[in-house]
């Protein structure tokens, strides 16, 4: 057997062991030792493979994947550029938290100064994004490189997932010629390259984080933001104390009489929080979307605790009191009325914003994204896009109860989208749905390419298309004023045909034109199809413009 195919073996089975159940491969010459290695391993059924040849969106499709099961997904490439694509992907598992096991395959050192082509510097590529970095070395026919390989996987997957904070990982791996299994078969080796007796790890390590820090709320007036992170013991937590619980995607995905679904609208209203600011904030995990959140952490008068399971904490206005992994009995009692005045302010903001889009033509984004929350199956998967859709989600009332949601909230930008949502539909247990922007889903149109060979999640994608930067119109930039530069440099439009990039993909395409339709396409089918629902963005700011005086009307009343 020669060196190549016995480290691929043993990185694979080891990676077996350590309960690596999905790998995304994309194809290559110089990873061809590893690719052999997961075929045959995934013909075994001891894992499951995926082969995309995109390497940018398979490294977004183990992210969807690895953040729906919580468990490290690997996804492996050859040397040169391949490597760098990968590096988007990266980025958002290192702030989102996603455990992400990167295998790049490289040139042996004497050929990466001898002008060999698809060579660039592999070593560190992604800076401090990872949570552990290692070359291993090149392997040879000699005493001691089992025990070595299956080492440096223990390794690997213990920074992925274990001692502080779920991340990525990177294991840059040379692989010398030849690349591919002995024609003849030999399967001779200088020693056993077993592992553990009874499927076992190489190297067992302890469970960390079983004592984890607490905050202490100790304030009488709170309340709870929840960004995608605890929600469901954070509802629990303020329904015992009396906290209103706001979330950054409306609702919590939970009942309660504590969950406020239009805490988005509220906290904008200035009138209404110079009448109800917060003593303390408790807030969990990483907000990313809303101003008034961060206005709101930034005020010097609020106190600042937070829930985040490592030590690379938001803090606006460098005022967090405390920083812990979970929460604690609160040392004094709510205010009995505080909660009133929050419940009666939410009640009146939701049937303002119910009327208000009641009256508005069908479609806006708004509208779309009730409408498509309440036409979601139970038990659904909604992975919603960045920009605009996670915007409206919350302020059209928030997500239904028995509805999971996922978002790429790490760098809170669009890269890799499609490919997150069919990842993480691949291995959600009943229907998903995606809603996007057009540009969102443009950007990694890619993720669609699925080749026979690969499953294809049951994923309705709907894309809300507005050709072109339909954010800009509510931000500084969408003002009149700015109207002689906003189309060229914010608005970009586009005019693209997705109907026909569907097509060539074939991956069914509807455009829903009406209400009915819109409805109708959303019915659950097998498969993946994309619905795309075309607004009109020239009124998304007045829109939004009544909304918020809609609702400030309603509460200050």
């Amino acid at each position: 057997m020669n060196p190549s195919t016995a480290q691929a073996r043993v990185i694979v089975d080891e990676l077996v062991r350590n309960t690596v159940s999905h790998v995304v491969l994309c194809p290559g010459s110089r990873n061809a030792p590893l690719s052999i290695a997961l075929y045959e391993a995934a013909a075994a059924g001891k894992l499951r493979l995926h082969v995309r040849i995109d390497e940018r969106g398979a490294a977004f499709l183990a992210l969807g994947i690895a953040a729906r099961t919580g468990r490290p997904v690997a996804v492996l490439c050859t040397s040169g550029t391949a490597a760098a694509n990968f590096h988007p992907a990266v980025l958002e598992a290192d702030r989102a938290g996603v455990p992400l096991i990167v295998l790049t395959a490289d040139r042996p050192p004497e050929l990466r100064s001898a002008g060999a082509s698809q060579v660039i510097d592999q070593h560190q590529l992604y800076g401090d994004a990872v949570r552990y970095f290692d070359e291993l070395a090149v392997a040879e026919r000699r005493a001691g490189q089992n025990s070595y390989w299956r080492s440096q996987i223990c390794r690997a997957w213990n920074a992925a997932y274990g001692e502080w904070r779920c991340g990525p990982v990177h294991l840059n791996i040379p692989f010398r010629e030849p690349l591919v299994p002995d024609i003849d078969g030999d399967e001779d080796w200088y020693e056993s390259l077993e592992g553990r007796p009874g499927g076992e790890r190489w190297t067992e390590l302890p469970d960390f984080g079983a004592l984890p820090a607490f905050v202490v709320p100790s304030a009488r007036c709170g309340l709870v933001i929840a960004c995608d992170t605890g929600v469901r013991a954070a509802s629990e937590w303020a329904e015992q104390h009396g906290w209103p619980v706001v979330s950054e995607t409306g609702g919590l995905g939970l009942a309660g009489s504590t969950a406020i679904g239009s805490g988005a609208w509220l906290l904008g209203v200035e009138e209404f929080i110079a009448a109800h600011k917060p003593e303390q904030v408790l807030c969990l995990g990483r907000p990313t979307v809303f101003r008034q959140v961060q206005s709101l952490l930034s005020d010097a008068d609020v106190e600042v605790l937070l829930v985040r399971p490592d030590s690379d904490w938001p803090a606006p206005a460098h005022n967090v009191r405390q920083v812990g992994q979970w929460f604690a009995e609160p040392t004094k009692p709510a205010d009995p009325d505080w909660l009133a005045h929050w419940q009666r302010a939410d009640a009146a903001a939701k049937a303002a914003v119910t009327t208000a889009l009641a009256d508005e033509p069908w479609p806006s984004g708004l509208r779309l994204a009730a409408e498509l929350v309440d036409a979601l199956p139970p038990d659904a998967l909604l992975v919603v896009g960045s920009s605009n859709p996670t915007r409206d989600v919350a302020l059209a009332g928030g997500i239904r109860p028995d509805v999971l949601v996922h978002r790429n909230r790490g760098v809170a930008g669009i890269d890799g989208t499609v490919s997150t949502a069919i990842g993480a539909a691949t291995v959600h247990r009943g229907h998903s749905y995606a809603l996007i922007g057009d540009l969102t889903f443009l950007h990694d149109a890619n993720g669609l390419l699925t080749g026979p060979a690969e499953a294809r999640p049951d994923l309705t994608i709907v894309v809300l298309n507005d050709d072109g930067g339909g954010i800009f119109t509510l931000l500084e930039q969408g003002a009149p004023e700015h109207n002689d530069s906003f189309e060229r440099v914010f608005g970009t439009p586009h005019g693209a045909d997705l109907g026909a990039l569907c097509a060539g993909y074939h991956v069914p395409h509807v455009v829903a034109e009406t209400l009915t339709e819109f409805r109708a396409a959303l019915r659950p089918a097998p498969g993946l199809r994309v619905v795309e629902v075309r607004v009109d963005r020239s009124r998304h700011r007045d829109l939004h413009a009544r909304l918020r005086a809609a609702v400030s009307a309603a509460v200050s009343s």
